[in-house]
């Protein structure tokens, strides 16, 4: 069983108060589309945070650097590159991770090494 969250449990109230025989049903219904409109309010303000919007400019470095390279490479090859030589190999490691994740990279293993390459 997933966990529920507070839009799942507003949503079950709402169908309870629906079907129920309560006279201030309306009232109810309201309060319960304005929690829901509250959440939807605070989810929609979060932005890129100053860390986050740097990651996405390295990112970008990182894809140019594994275009130059023509082939598979590690991290540490990566950090040969001029525009990358000021990043530590775990920040390398760490952007090169999510960006497998999101089908940007292609990650192959030989020999216990991990090798990057750009995904076509």
């Amino acid at each position: 069983m997933t966990k529920m969250t507070k839009r799942d449990w507003y949503g079950r109230l709402a169908k309870i108060v629906e079907d129920s025989n309560a006279s201030d049903k309306g009232e109810a219904l309201a309060f319960i589309a304005h929690q829901v409109e509250l959440l939807d309010n605070r989810s929609s303000n979060t932005k890129p945070t100053k860390n986050q919007q740097a990651n996405v400019g390295i990112s970008e470095s990182i894809k140019v650097a594994l275009g130059n390279a023509g082939r598979a490479v590690t991290v540490t090859e990566l950090l040969t590159d001029s525009t990358l030589s000021g990043f530590t190999n775990q920040k390398i490691s760490s952007l090169l991770r999510q960006m497998v994740e999101k089908g940007e990279v292609i990650r192959t293993e030989e020999k216990k090494k991990a090798y990057f390459s750009l995904a076509e």
